[in-house]
């Protein structure tokens, strides 16, 4: 019904950048259900944690390890998602995922993920 993609990923060094895309394909009618986009990560061991949020009203909301470094953004024409990351540190090192969310079902969306590795 409606599928995430994700890219961007990659290997950088601490202090170094990156920007993550999530692209939005499927039902035209469910693509503009989406309200709430999301970027997760998950790190080998550990589990799955909200990274940052953001809304169709451009509302957003970060996880205290991000804020100050990672921006989160969207394009609501293409309902297409980003997260720039900035200052990256090895502790980032995680497969990142976006998510989105159904308004009216509350059914949730998931990317494959990108991986996203940060050398010290």
């Amino acid at each position: 019904q409606v599928q995430l993609v994700e890219s961007g990923g990659g290997l950088v060094q601490a202090g170094g950048s990156l920007r993550l895309s999530c692209v939005t394909s499927g039902r035209v009618d469910r693509l503009f259900r989406i309200n709430t986009m999301n970027w997760y990560r998950q790190a080998p061991g550990k589990q799955r944690e909200l990274v940052a949020t953001i809304t169709s009203g451009g509302s957003t909301n970060y996880a205290d390890s991000v804020k100050g470094r990672f921006t989160i953004s969207r394009d609501n024409a293409k309902i297409t998602c980003y997260l720039q990351m900035n200052s990256l540190k090895p502790e980032d090192t995680a497969v990142y995922y976006c998510n989105a969310v159904d308004m009216i079902t509350h059914q949730a969306y998931w990317g494959q993920g990108t991986q996203v590795t940060v050398s010290s």
